[in-house]
């Protein structure tokens, strides 16, 4: 038996809308780009309603070991793929050391 060990590191990008739609593109960019994530359905409630979504999960596998930086940029790659195929309005992407806010918002 073999064991490899890396650095754990953990990136979850948050989103909502229909997560089927998600799944298909996160299959097209898994075989563009050899990746694999988990996908699994949330509920957003929050001030005045709810919504259905989904958080992707990336994180650094110890078969094909990158550096937390890259497991991150995969991350924020994905979420901008996702944010202009579904037509969302934005997302975060929550990693150990920060959480960051991506939209496609206009400045208010």
């Amino acid at each position: 038996m073999n064991i490899a060990t890396v650095q754990t590191f953990v990136c979850r990008i948050y989103l909502s809308g229909p997560i089927d739609v998600a799944k298909q593109i996160i299959r097209g960019e898994c075989l563009r780009a050899g990746l694999c994530v988990t996908i699994e359905p949330t509920t957003f409630i929050y001030t005045g309603g709810e919504e259905a979504g989904y958080v992707v999960g990336l994180l650094n596998y110890p078969r094909f070991p990158i550096e937390p930086s890259a497991v991150l940029s995969r991350a924020e790659q994905l979420a901008a793929l996702l944010l202009e195929q579904t037509h969302q309005h934005s997302a975060l992407i929550v990693s150990p050391a920060e959480t960051k806010w991506i939209t496609r918002r206009e400045a208010a």
